[in-house]
């Protein structure tokens, strides 16, 4: 590949305008004008890490290589997150959605509980739930328990399957968390291998229409945000569809389910705001259910 000196690189509103297209036709992921800024500075990095004079050459590049439009979407996503990041949602799993998966299943044969990290990133939000399950639900081991842990990215989800990470990413999590999941390695820590048998790493675009089985809780933390609007709401049909009668659906902490085509139910919690999907033989209930009030 020819190099070319950073500061020739050329980028025009029209080569980003094409980028952004090929992403959308590709993966269905949209970077909107609320991500301008966002964009052009992840696409222009990338652009000058490979030695590109332009836009246009890199499209012609991306649109040869898969590999090459793979690390050119990796570059564009996040990945930011973080064990039991938003804390609170970790104590409604606690609290509030595991107490009624054991009343709703405990005379069930077998008893299965599944939870899905919809857009689980290198694995902090996956092995938090695993943890949050291993202390809160009563006999686990009389439980069948899988997580399922999908994300677009592959490179992310190599990152989660080894379960390692350094010792700055574990300052949320507590020294007997520490001491009880997790072993001490040369760079850092590596989650132990009973939490990481109770995950399934699973490579997925939300917008394809995969079975995934009955669901009991599924984590969309900052992942809808990345699609249209229509194909967000298709998105969360899907979800609702997936969710056992009586499961949860819970957001980032910024993030609300506006214009949604489903009936899920809000139950507030403190500061957090999760959703449930009614159950079966459930009559009409208030728009909201707030804990503790008559």
């Amino acid at each position: 590949m020819k190099q070319h000196p950073v500061t020739a690189a050329r980028l025009t509103e029209p080569e980003l305008d094409q980028i952004r297209t090929l992403i959308e036709n590709r993966s269905a992921i949209l970077f909107d004008s609320s991500r301008e800024r966002f964009f052009s500075t992840r696409v222009r990095e990338y652009l000058e890490e490979k030695g590109l004079a332009s836009g246009s050459e890199l499209m012609g590049v991306v649109r040869g290589s898969s590999i090459e439009y793979e690390a050119l979407l990796e570059r564009l996503l996040t990945q930011e997150t973080s064990f039991f990041r938003y804390p609170a949602v970790y104590e409604a799993l606690e609290t509030k959605i595991l107490p009624e998966v054991q009343e709703r299943k405990f005379w069930e044969t077998p008893r299965t509980l599944r939870i899905w990290s919809a857009g689980c990133s290198t694995g902090e939000e996956p092995y938090s739930i695993a943890i949050t399950v291993s202390e809160a639900l009563k006999f686990a081991e009389a439980w069948e328990i899988e997580v399922l842990a999908t994300d677009i990215s592959r490179r992310a989800l190599r990152h989660a399957e080894r379960g390692a990470y350094p010792k700055r990413s574990l300052q949320d999590v507590s020294l007997g968390q520490v001491e009880n999941y997790f072993t001490a390695t040369k760079h850092g820590f590596q989650v132990k291998p009973r939490i990481r048998r109770m995950i399934s790493f699973v490579q997925m675009n939300l917008v394809e229409s995969v079975y995934v089985g009955k669901i009991d809780c599924i984590f969309c933390m900052n992942v809808l945000m990345y699609f249209s609007e229509e194909r967000r709401l298709a998105i969360l049909r899907r979800f609702y569809d997936a969710l056992e009668p009586g499961g949860y659906f819970l957001l980032g902490h910024a993030e609300t389910l506006t214009n949604a085509p489903v009936k899920f139910e809000p139950v507030v919690l403190g500061d957090c705001r999760i959703y449930r999907k009614p159950g079966v033989v459930e009559a009409r209930r208030a728009p909201a259910l707030v804990e503790g009030a008559l």
